[in-house]
């Protein structure tokens, strides 16, 4: 291990230098890191991680952290981890085209890379669990890519929000509701649009597992089940998992420590992960 910083107030390893980054776009942060599984048995399954932030802040290589650069490539996956343009400078369907755009930039390159381009987990906290959550049950982001979603295997949601806008907005706490203004707007009709809950009605990817910590103030674990339902009405499966976590860090924690042996976090994705990939 490394040594340690502060993130977010919480003590945690510093991160592992990526191997290689990728730039899939002009904008500076059309960025995109990799990290290669040694370990790998043949083409590796990705992992591919989008961070949080509130749609305005964030970055690939803090929020990624050094438990997710340990635990992927250390049990045969790959690792990606992505910038995308920010809010109020870029849009939400932005935020959405450059997660895609991204991925298939990884995908492009996954022989030279060693991975399975069919074996896809897509990952993303707070912010980031919005977005993926919006590609694994809206197709046309991916689609905008040249991608579908026979390319992924599953979506892992880390306590996310705004799985479902409007009623994110009926219960958030009054000093968060600006940001999610910002992001949204206040147009119910393009707040559906951008809510995967109420893209579910169609086709999605195959599997979704979704974590939350037990406390929150935002409607953000009946979003979790409310999400869950509305995949398994369509076929796929989906998982909720909750994972306990402090008071103070809870939200960050469960990002940061994804990854770190006897975590909750890390106990409920290395399960899924085992049925839905093997790995």
């Amino acid at each position: 291990m490394t040594g340690t910083h502060k993130a977010y107030g919480v003590e945690v390893p510093e991160p592992l230098p990526p191997e290689l980054t990728l730039a899939y776009g002009p904008h500076e942060r059309h960025r995109v890191d990799f990290w290669r599984a040694p370990a790998a048995d043949g083409a590796a399954p990705l992992l591919f991680f989008v961070h949080g932030g509130a749609w305005r802040a964030g970055d690939k290589a803090l929020d990624t952290g050094y438990w997710k650069q340990a635990f992927f490539p250390g049990r045969g996956m790959a690792l990606a981890s992505t910038n995308y343009r920010l809010v109020p400078g870029a849009t939400v369907e932005q935020q959405a085209e450059d997660a895609a755009a991204a991925l298939r930039e990884v995908l492009d390159q996954a022989g030279e890379l060693g991975i399975d381009p069919q074996r896809v987990v897509l990952l993303g906290h707070s912010a980031g669990a919005h977005l993926v959550t919006l590609l694994g049950t809206d197709e046309r982001w991916l689609c905008g890519a040249g991608l579908s979603f026979d390319n992924l295997a599953g979506v892992i949601g880390n306590d996310g929000a705004c799985y479902h806008v409007p009623h994110q907005l009926e219960g958030v706490p009054e000093q968060w509701r600006g940001a999610f203004i910002e992001a949204f707007g206040d147009d119910p009709e393009r707040q559906r649009r951008l809510s995967p809950t109420c893209n579910a009605g169609g086709s999605n990817a195959p599997h979704f597992l979704l974590l939350h910590m037990p406390h929150r103030a935002d409607g953000g674990i009946k979003q979790a089940h409310d999400l869950a339902d509305a995949v398994r009405a369509m076929g796929s499966t989906a998982r909720v998992v909750q994972v306990d976590a402090s008071l103070e860090h809870g939200h960050h924690e469960l990002n940061l420590w994804l990854g770190r042996p006897g975590h909750g976090t890390t106990e409920a994705m290395e399960l899924w992960l085992a049925e839905v990939l093997g790995a």
